[in-house]
């Protein structure tokens, strides 16, 4: 196999790594079985794919990979998977199987960054493949909390119209009530996972590329509040607490500190840097 075709390979495991965690913590929240099967086939595939690579390393290298301190993370990571597959099968415990699964997908992670990998182009390859889905996947995530802005809005709007009585064929065309509310509620719960996950990838990368880092850096406080922050409705909400116009006022609010941490975070961060 040709190192292209690897580092192709170990991206698409490491995005749908991604995308299995987010369908267990959809799942988590709200429980869905379909989304739930959704993330168990694909941490399946990427138990498949770490398995090949493993293969592929014993048969490259003649010995147990297990000798060298990326190698034993890449084996622990694997072991990981391997036990949340196992406990989703026959324990059917759920949030187990999501954490060990959070776990193992930053030390798949930690593998990729370890700065005592070999140098070679398909390490210099993946490293910047792995930046760019952090980056990637931190836009995706500002897509979503986008997402759940407008739905706020045009929640405050309707909420408005109806009170008022002044529901006119202009507003024909809008989703109701109860439609807009639950896009609200789809869009950060989509939007917390992916950008918990971005962070994972970013600090991964920072710490071990970069000479200097503070876990101060502006950009860094910021987004850990903003995920907090949403993480914080989606339990409110979740418990019955935060409902109706405080859940739409909640996300509206929320995401003048998404916009302000994109751009003025930006501005003052020490390596974040927009030209």
């Amino acid at each position: 196999m040709t190192e292209l075709a690897m580092a192709w390979l170990y991206e698409i495991m490491v995005v749908l790594y991604a995308t299995g965690i987010v369908f267990y913590f959809i799942d988590f929240f709200y429980k869905r079985v379909k989304i739930r099967r959704l993330g168990f086939w694909l941490i399946s595939i990427v138990w498949v794919l770490q398995t090949i690579f493993f293969i592929l390393y014993i048969v490259e290298t003649k010995r147990f990979p297990i000798l060298s301190l990326t190698e034993g993370i890449y084996f622990y990571a694997w072991l990981l998977v391997t036990l949340s597959i196992l406990l989703h099968c026959i324990a059917r415990v759920d949030l187990p199987v999501f954490f060990i699964n959070v776990l193992g997908f930053i030390f798949v992670t930690i593998h990729l960054f370890a700065p005592n990998q070999v140098e070679n182009p398909l390490v210099k390859s993946l490293e910047s493949e792995m930046l760019f889905i952090h980056i990637s996947f931190a836009i995706l995530a500002y897509a979503a909390f986008s997402l759940s802005f407008v739905f706020s809005v045009l929640y405050l709007i309707l909420y408005r119209l109806l009170k008022e009585k002044k529901y006119t064929k202009l507003w024909s065309r809008l989703p109701d009530l109860h439609q807009t509310s639950r896009w609200m509620l789809y869009s950060i719960l989509v939007g917390v996972p992916i950008i918990f996950i971005s962070l994972i990838l970013g600090l991964e990368w920072a710490f071990l590329k970069l000479d200097a880092l503070s876990i101060f850096d502006v950009k860094i406080l910021g987004s850990f509040v903003i995920t907090i922050i949403y993480l914080l409705i989606l339990v409110l909400h979740r418990s019955g607490k935060l409902t109706g116009l405080n859940f739409a006022w909640a996300q509206v609010y929320t995401f003048l500190l998404v916009v302000i941490n994109f751009f003025l975070g930006s501005k003052l961060s020490n390596f974040h840097i927009w030209y």
